[in-house]
């Protein structure tokens, strides 16, 4: 782990401390996820080709429900 150091108006610290404190995260704690969700934001681009690509092949065979049917399908018929 890498270590920084910044300097922040003291509005800000004050602003910070208790933002940290209100979450009950220590200020460390809480800038970590400041920055995490700042560089790595959960969002969904709508334009990801996952949510379009499927399905890749269209079957015409029986429908099997997987869902209820997966350990017989991973493994086998019940004996």
């Amino acid at each position: 782990m890498k270590l920084i150091q910044t300097r922040v108006p003291e509005v800000e610290y004050d602003l910070l401390r208790r933002m940290a404190k209100a979450e009950g995260l220590t200020m460390q704690e809480w800038i970590r996820a400041a920055i995490r969700n700042r560089l790595l934001p959960d969002e969904v681009d709508p334009k990801d080709p996952i949510f379009s690509a499927f399905p890749l092949v269209r079957g015409k065979g029986a429908k099997v429900d997987v869902a209820e049917r997966h350990d017989e399908l991973l493994y086998g018929p019940l004996r």
